[in-house]
């Protein structure tokens, strides 16, 4: 039997929840909308969550049900208790898209006092250390709906029967938190920082100057052979135990540069090799992989 699995969607409004709730809920997820965070852990063992009854559920929590980062966290712990893997699905957009977007549809925000510029500011500095809990983040600024549909279905999709072990390459910065689904965690704040060099500063790990500067760095060639030895012995036996899933988080400061290039080229030298590997960034959109 595979593991239970929960997705927790949260994020700013109009960044797309509901969207993002449709699509699980075409993958066969169990969708709870509108959620007070303290009901997770109750609903999670009313519908036999952790029993294998129903292996895919989705909550939505945000503003409307005063989601906290203390009652989330406080949620997310009692779901490891129970062996529910969880992930946390943060959606995002810029303050423009969001502002747009409501007087499109001419929808109130759930912040009531303010102008609405105001509203957005105030529920952005309400999600900040929310943020910093999600395992994922889809920032919908320029994204469709099509578009929107692939990110989340590329990110949460599951393998069937005949499927290799699924490995998620995941980029981060420790500032701004640890992903709390990983498996293998690797820090790499001990290579150069690109940050430092004028040039490369507002450039991240998907551009080529900062990706050649990472790489081709000694310390990083050594870096990424040893790491890719260790992926080598660990995923045919994770795979043998049954494992569906493993997320790898390789880690830098701000999550821009350095975590960004070297999960990219790892991503690539799994797949290389033949791994189901996707690579995803949390702090820093991907342009390409």
């Amino acid at each position: 039997m595979s593991q239970s699995r929960a997705v927790i969607i949260t994020g700013m409004s109009g960044a797309g929840r509901s969207q993002a709730a449709k699509v699980l809920e075409d993958l066969g997820y169990f969708v709870v909308d509108n959620l007070p965070t303290q009901m997770i852990k109750f609903l999670v063992d009313q519908v036999g969550v952790a029993e294998g009854k129903r292996e895919r559920i989705a909550v939505v929590v945000d503003t409307r049900g005063e989601v906290t980062y203390e009652a989330l966290d406080q949620a997310l712990k009692s779901l490891l208790q129970r062996g529910v893997r969880t992930t946390v699905l943060f959606m995002d957009a810029d303050d423009t898209a969001i502002e747009r977007r409501f007087e499109e549809t001419r929808r109130s925000h759930p912040i009531r006092e303010g102008t609405l510029a105001e509203r957005i500011a105030s529920e952005r500095v309400a999600f900040e250390e929310i943020r910093g809990l999600a395992d994922v983040i889809i920032d919908t600024t320029d994204l469709n709906v099509h578009e929107l549909r692939d990110r989340v279905v590329k990110a949460f999709e599951g393998p069937d029967q005949t499927r290799r072990l699924r490995v998620d390459v995941i980029s981060f910065g420790f500032k701004r938190g640890t992903p709390r689904v990983v498996d293998v965690l690797l820090d790499v704040r001990f290579l150069p920082n690109p940050h430092w060099i004028p040039d490369l500063r507002p450039l991240t790990g998907h551009d080529d100057p900062v990706r050649d500067h990472v790489l081709e760095a000694d310390d990083a060639v050594v870096f990424v052979d040893k790491a890719m030895d260790l992926l080598r012995f660990l995923l045919p036996r994770y795979e043998a135990e049954g494992k569906a899933y493993l997320t790898i988080g390789i880690g830098c400061t701000g999550g821009r540069h350095r975590s960004v290039a070297l999960a990219n080229e790892l991503g690539r030298l799994l797949r290389v090799e033949g791994f189901d590997a996707k690579v995803s960034h949390r702090d820093t959109p991907a342009t390409r992989e």
